[in-house]
């Protein structure tokens, strides 16, 4: 039996519509509504199997739903977990997808009520293509997903909230929103700067010897740019810190390289190497 009636889902893009999905094939939800703001998007949505039903109507579209996840740009969030909680039933449970989420929790604990509950979350999953069109229901399986509940959460909802994403296939880390900002500085956001900067530093016509290897630490440079300008500037100071580390390195790289120094130069390349090892493949 379906743990939930309702669910809604606010912006039904890659990873809305990858809830939707999985919540259906995982029969937690009997309905999945997916609000949007433009018609062509929730046409998609709907077309692609994403959610049961559409609207534009964000009032409507999550007044009967137990679980709300908002799934919109960073800076957008607040807003629209505001909005959401001005409408939704009393008791509704409240998280989203945000990359970001001490800026996030912050405001939202300070302008919510004791009618919704918020407990933030970031599933650390994605694509470098957005768009219900490329929506996956396997995309959460074995992939974390953090949940940043801080001491004014209530543990039930918390919990709730955990079970939820483990249900989508998920290993749930918690932390408070602070550490998960630090993390993901350097896990994401910074290595989001570094690929975009080796694209950007690359000239057009070398592309033609383009293999795996510039391709693979590029990908992600491929993402919306407009999404990552919200986010690196929501984690500014994160990811200064994690950049200022790089840049030790890259340092310390470039001049055993300029020294011809190949005892370091070795070294470097095998603290990468074990580093990368440990993630396995």
């Amino acid at each position: 039996m379906a743990r939930w009636d309702t669910i809604a889902i606010v912006g039904v893009g890659l990873i809305g519509g990858s809830i939707g999905l999985a919540v259906q094939d995982r029969g937690l939800a009997r309905r999945v509504v997916g609000v949007g703001r433009q018609l062509s998007s929730l046409r998609k949505a709907k077309r692609h199997g994403t959610v049961s039903i559409t609207t534009t109507d964000l009032a409507g579209g999550v007044h009967d739903a137990e679980l709300i996840i908002v799934c919109t740009p960073v800076a957008d969030i607040v807003t629209r977990v505001g909005a959401v909680a001005k409408s939704c039933r009393d008791g509704a449970l409240i998280t989203d997808v945000g990359s970001t989420k001490a800026e996030i929790v912050t405001s939202l604990e300070a302008m919510l009520d004791q009618r919704a509950t918020f407990v933030g979350s970031h599933p650390m999953a994605g694509s470098d293509r957005g768009g219900a069109e490329n929506a996956r229901p396997d995309l959460f399986q074995g992939r974390v997903t953090v949940v940043t509940a801080t001491p004014r959460t209530p543990r039930a909802a918390e919990q709730t909230v955990a079970e939820f994403w483990e249900a989508l296939g998920s290993t749930v880390v918690r932390m408070t929103p602070s550490a998960h900002d630090q993390a993901v500085a350097m896990i994401s956001h910074a290595t989001h700067v570094i690929a975009s900067s080796l694209a950007a530093a690359t000239d057009p016509a070398e592309l033609v010897l383009a293999a795996t290897g510039w391709s693979d630490t590029t990908r992600v440079a491929a993402a919306n740019p407009e999404l990552w300008r919200q986010i690196l500037l929501s984690n500014r100071d994160a990811v200064l810190q994690s950049l200022d580390k790089f840049e030790k390195v890259l340092s310390t790289f470039r001049a055993a390289l300029q020294c011809s120094d190949e005892a370091r130069i070795a070294q470097l390349l095998e603290m990468g190497k074990q580093t990368r090892d440990a993630l396995g493949s």
